[in-house]
Parts: structure tokens; C-alpha cells; sequence
């Protein structure tokens, strides 16, 4: 009896609420689901990088901060070397320079002195602001006008220290003459960049008639054409009113005709 029974015995069938092998339980599958579909949604949602801007060469565009600066130093060192602003300075600078130092070894008049040092300061100023590209980030200033009369004012006051130095002392040593020549070629410099300027004032023309104010039409009455005036207007009731010039008819019968 005892093995009838044990052969008998059948498995037990599951309880209703437990789980059968390998089966999930039923959120799990849709919370997976979920957190597939969120993480392809972020992946969608994410912009595309933005491509970088092209830029013109011969212009700033629209760049800014550091890529500007970098744009408008190359630019300026390029214009202040290749149109020969640079060498031009550069040369007027070395000629004061030797004759300051030809000078120490002779009595000078301080006049002398003071106009080689103010123009040497002058042209290093210039070269400053034009090797840093400080006159870009200036534009309410004109500095190719700033420039020209600096040249004209420099030829006329190193002009003027040769003519003074000649006239100051009636034997000339060898160092001094040397000075005062370096002096000369130094005032003939500015004038070769005074030919140089012209080239920034080529092709622009001065625009005509920029200060006339223009003429006050606002304010004036606009005149109706002919045709339109000549046509009589409806009243509210949709009768033609009469002309201006035309009597109303009951007015034209009451007055009685004269013989």
C-alpha cells in the first residue's frame, strides 16, 4: 500500500500566485521596456553639434574675443609691414637714435635734445599701437589722417632742429655734423610715408549733399487727384450729395425767374 501510494503521487500543481521557472514577473518587462524607450528618446533629443561657422579672411565677420584679436593683430602687423609703414618708422627711429648718442660727446643745445627725444617717443607710439593692433578696438579715431599729420609735423620740427643746429654753432665737429645729418635723412623719412598714406584715401569719395536736412513732406497736405474730385460722394442714404458749386434743387424752384 505504502508503494501505491508513493507511484500515486503526482507533482503538485503550482499555487495560483507562484511563480513558474524562467517566467518573469509581469512589471518587470514593461519597467525594462520603459528604460529602453527614455534612453533612445534622450539619444534622439540630444541636438547635433554645431559646426563651426566659416569665416571670411579679408573681414572679422562675426568673431569675437580672443579669435578677433588673433584676426586683427595679423591683420594690422600684415598692413603696417607690406605697405612699408613699418620700415619707414623704423628707419626715421634709428636715424634720431645714432644722432642722440652722436651727440653726447659734443655740447649741444638742449632744444636739440628735446626735439630728437619727443619725436623718437612719437614714432614708438605708433609703432605700438600699430604692432598691437590697439587702433582696431579706436575706430572713433582717423588714424591714417593722425598718421599723415604726424609725418608733416615731424618733417617740419626735425627740419626746422637741422636748420637751428647749423645756425647755433659756428664750428662744427665731426660727431656733431654727423648728428645733424642723421637728422636730415630722419625728416626726409616721414615724407616718403606721407606718400604711403595716400593709398588709404584712394577710391573713397566725399558724399554730396550729407548736411542738406531732408525736406519736410510729413506735414503737408496731400492733394486729391482730378478725377476723384470731380465725383460727387453718396450720401448715407446712397443719393449722389450735390457738387460744391451746385445750388440744391429746392432752392433752384423756390426762387422764382426774373424777366
Amino acid at each position: 500500500m505504502a508503494d501505491k501510494s508513493k507511484k500515486g503521487d503526482k507533482p503538485g500543481a503550482p499555487p495560483p500566485g507562484g511563480k513558474k521557472e524562467g517566467e518573469q514577473p509581469p512589471g518587470e518587462g514593461k519597467k525594462g521596456k520603459e528604460e529602453g524607450k527614455g534612453k533612445e528618446e534622450e539619444k534622439k533629443e540630444e541636438p547635433p553639434p554645431k559646426p563651426k561657422s566659416v569665416q571670411p579672411k579679408d573681414d572679422v565677420g562675426t568673431r569675437k574675443g580672443c579669435r578677433r584679436y588673433k584676426w586683427e593683430l595679423k591683420d594690422s602687423n600684415k598692413e603696417f609691414w607690406v605697405m612699408g609703414h613699418a620700415e619707414v618708422k623704423f628707419l626715421s627711429l634709428g636715424c634720431l637714435l645714432a644722432a642722440l648718442v652722436m651727440f653726447t660727446g659734443t655740447v649741444v643745445h638742449p632744444l636739440l635734445s628735446l626735439i630728437i627725444t619727443m619725436e623718437m617717443s612719437i614714432f614708438l607710439f605708433f609703432i605700438i599701437i600699430y604692432t598691437f593692433a590697439i587702433n582696431r578696438y579706436m575706430p572713433f579715431i582717423l588714424w591714417p589722417v593722425t598718421d599723415l599729420l604726424n609725418d608733416l609735423f615731424a618733417t617740419a620740427f626735425l627740419a626746422g632742429a637741422v636748420a637751428f643746429a647749423v645756425q647755433s654753432r659756428q664750428t662744427m665737429p665731426v660727431n656733431y655734423f654727423v648728428a645733424v645729418i642723421l637728422i636730415g635723412v630722419a625728416a626726409f623719412f616721414p615724407l616718403i610715408d606721407i606718400c604711403l598714406q595716400r593709398k588709404h584715401f584712394r577710391g573713397k569719395k566725399v558724399k554730396k549733399n550729407v548736411l542738406v536736412p531732408p525736406q519736410k513732406m510729413a506735414g503737408a497736405p496731400k492733394e486729391e487727384p482730378k478725377g476723384e474730385a470731380a465725383k460727387p460722394k453718396d450720401d448715407k442714404k446712397g443719393k449722389p450729395a450735390p457738387a460744391a458749386g451746385a445750388a440744391p434743387a429746392g432752392a433752384a424752384a423756390a426762387k422764382p425767374g426774373k424777366k
